[in-house]
């Protein structure tokens, strides 16, 4: 995803929070795994394409597991079942609602995931 895309994902993740819109799974822990975004009353998956590690750094960043490591592609963590939520061409993430979801050329095979260096934990013992 290119970076104009970076500072409108992460813009609409803070105003939603990132816990009800964001999320990983299928793998080892929670700070590493599919990518998947809640959207329209329901979750899906995040295409591969364009994905790199600062599109992984912001999805790390806003779920508090620390640096990215990793920007996984080809559904290293499973393929997803829900709608494709962003092709990985967009600019910005509202070009992500504005489409039609689900009509673009990729498939499950492609979901992106990120594996993030764990938890940031400060001094204090504070998240």
């Amino acid at each position: 995803l290119k970076p104009p895309f970076l500072s409108q994902f992460a813009s609409y993740l803070n105003k939603l929070g990132s816990s009800e819109v964001l999320r990983l799974v299928n793998g080892p822990h929670k700070c590493s795994g599919r990518v998947e975004v809640f959207h329209n009353q329901q979750w899906g998956t995040v295409c591969d394409d364009s994905w790199d590690l600062n599109d992984a750094k912001v999805v790390c960043k806003q779920l508090d597991c620390g640096t990215a490591v990793s920007a996984a592609g080809s559904s290293l963590f499973g393929q997803g079942s829900g709608p494709i939520c962003c092709t990985g061409t967009e600019t910005d993430f509202s070009e992500c609602k504005a489409k039609s979801w689900g009509i673009h050329n990729c498939h499950h095979g492609e979901d992106a995931g990120v594996v993030c260096s764990g938890e940031t934990w400060t001094g204090d013992g504070r998240r």
